[in-house]
């Protein structure tokens, strides 16, 4: 991942962690906490893909693990976020820009339902049942309409944030021309020479200019050895 991504990255799931442990966790809403976090990956991994989703999402699941309070193995949430930010950048538009938001609340949707069930299963798998005793069905339900209520104000804007740290100058199309005028005024100020198909007959010229300027040059060392 480039430098920038890392650095939006970071700062926006520090953010999206502190406001759902501090905030959202302490609502004592019915069922399901908001998950704020999930939002931030998915937003993150419809810019940069499937690589960078899982990343994210991996790194994401990992802080929630180890920030308080956690009652759960460290790793659990990680794995889930890792899997979630994988198959979310799959789904990822062209030019990271979405056309419809009906697609964007249908991977919010997919996502919420996605993760509750992999972290009930992961937490089967390693003998915790509070999801059993909680009631999988209400959780079901209310991470879905939680999230999808929250996704309009949280999506759009992770979004447009990863677009803007993504329009580098040194990353657009353009800078591959300039990149190479740039080499080729270099090799010109080194050799005396035009690169390129720019030369035209000018480049021709400067061949046969050169070539002149040279031959007396090595006419005249060679006379300066006869004598």
């Amino acid at each position: 991942m480039r430098v920038n991504r890392i650095l939006l990255s970071t700062a926006l799931v520090v953010v999206a962690l502190v406001l759902q442990v501090s905030v959202l966790a302490r609502l004592h809403l019915p069922g399901a906490v908001p998950d704020l976090l999930l939002l931030t990956v998915l937003g993150l991994a419809l810019v940069y893909g499937h690589v960078g989703g899982a990343l994210v999402g991996f790194g994401a699941g990992l802080l929630a693990d180890l920030a308080p309070p956690a009652d759960h193995a460290a790793g659990r949430y990680a794995l889930v976020l890792c899997v979630i930010g994988y198959l979310a950048g799959l789904a990822k538009p062209d030019y990271g820009r979405l056309k419809s938001a009906t697609g964007s609340m249908l991977v919010v949707v997919a996502a919420a339902i996605g993760s509750t069930l992999l972290y009930a299963l992961v937490g089967a798998l390693v003998g915790d049942t509070a999801a059993r005793h909680v009631g999988l069905g209400g959780l079901l339900l209310t991470a879905a309409l939680y999230d999808l209520l929250l996704a309009p104000f949280v999506v759009p804007g992770i979004m447009a944030l990863a677009r803007r740290a993504e329009n580098d100058p040194l990353a657009e199309p353009g800078s591959v021309a300039k990149g190479t005028d740039i080499s080729s005024g270099w090799l010109s100020s080194g050799t005396g020479l035009r690169l390129g198909g720019r030369g035209g007959r000018g480049g021709r010229g400067g061949l046969k200019t050169k070539a002149r300027i040279r031959t007396p040059r090595v006419g005249r060392i060679k006379g300066v050895k006869r004598l």
